[in-house]
């Protein structure tokens, strides 16, 4: 029996990881911690696991860890998994700082502790598949890339600049830059971002416009947002148009859905197909019972979240910022 603990359940992701745990054979969830008590008791009922009152003990009975806590914590949780020797599997974004990455990266080499940050994007099939083109010459040499990362925006938490490091360009830029870095085996080495607060009454950014230089020549925009209305039949998407000297790939990851018309709820989309979330739970089994190195390792986080800072940093200086 596979034993993993919880901590921290402020992502809603944690719900949907907690759901394909238990969908598993050989699984125990050992309890759930959460600084915040009323979301933690609350989480443990609608979930059906037990809360634990202290991050400490209810590592020391687990086999590994998952972290699903507000991003600004994740180095907390991760640091004490890790001096436990625990596997751990971390919420996006790694951390809101890249110094707390490296930190994160760093105690868990020194316990010979695997560190898998949680890309569920990259499980996709259409996803794979595009890089399976790629890498097979299909398009020719690439050009150029144009991506969008729209979703609705979620509140609570994540709309706080320290809790939640940022607003939609540190929420949506990750996923992107992580399936690109995989695509191409490339870097991001420069960035000009700008962004705004053009939706909603927020502290923090709604919108934004990234454009790219990869280390390996090509040019890159994204678009990244809370733009979606909650009416909406959809939460959000992942799309990317690849241009190639000898062809171009249009991506869009959460388009395997159908549109159902019900006289009760109005109009909705139902998606089919691979549940990433899923995927990427058993995955993280597979690296606590085989010792498999885990398929989207911390330095993808970090290198994402690199990213990310020169963006905000680009804003700020209104000019083009070299990705360390």
């Amino acid at each position: 029996m596979t034993k993993i603990a919880i901590l921290g359940i402020a992502h809603m992701h944690g719900y949907s990881y907690v759901r394909a745990l238990k969908r598993m054979n050989d699984i125990e969830i050992a309890g759930l911690y959460d600084e915040d008590r009323s979301r933690m008791n609350k989480a443990c009922k609608d979930l059906g696991i037990k809360p634990c009152e202290k991050p400490e003990e209810l590592v020391a009975r687990s086999d590994g860890v998952i972290v699903t806590s507000e991003n600004s914590t994740h180095r907390e949780f991760v640091e004490i998994a890790a001096g436990a020797g625990k596997h751990i599997l971390c919420e996006k974004p790694i951390a809101t700082t890249v110094e707390d990455a490296e930190a994160m990266i760093e105690i868990c080499r020194e316990n010979n502790v695997k560190l898998q940050i949680a890309f569920p994007v990259r499980y996709s099939a259409s996803v794979r598949k595009a890089r399976e083109i790629i890498a097979g010459g299909l398009l020719g040499e690439v050009v150029s890339l144009v991506g969008t990362n729209h979703g609705r925006m979620p509140g609570g938490w994540f709309i706080d600049p320290v809790l939640g490091g940022g607003g939609a360009v540190m929420d949506h830029t990750v996923h992107v830059v992580d399936i690109v870095r995989w695509f191409l085996d490339c870097e991001f080495t420069q960035v000009y971002a700008t962004y705004g607060t053009l939706i909603h009454d927020i502290p923090v950014e709604d919108c934004g416009l990234e454009m790219f230089r990869l280390s390996t020549g090509q040019y890159m925009t994204l678009d990244c947002s809370w733009s979606r209305p909650k009416t909406h039949p959809y939460w959000g998407d992942v799309t990317l148009h690849i241009v190639g000297t000898e062809g171009t790939l249009f991506l869009d990851v959460f388009n395997s859905k159908i549109e159902v018309y019900s006289n009760e709820k109005g109009s909705r989309w139902e998606a089919y197909g691979d549940n990433f979330d899923c995927l990427l739970i058993e995955d993280f089994v597979e690296v606590l019972r085989s010792g498999k190195d885990p398929f989207t390792r911390g330095e993808d986080g970090l290198e994402a979240l690199k990213v990310v800072d020169a963006a905000y940093k680009s804003f700020r200086e209104g000019q083009e910022i070299q990705i360390c």
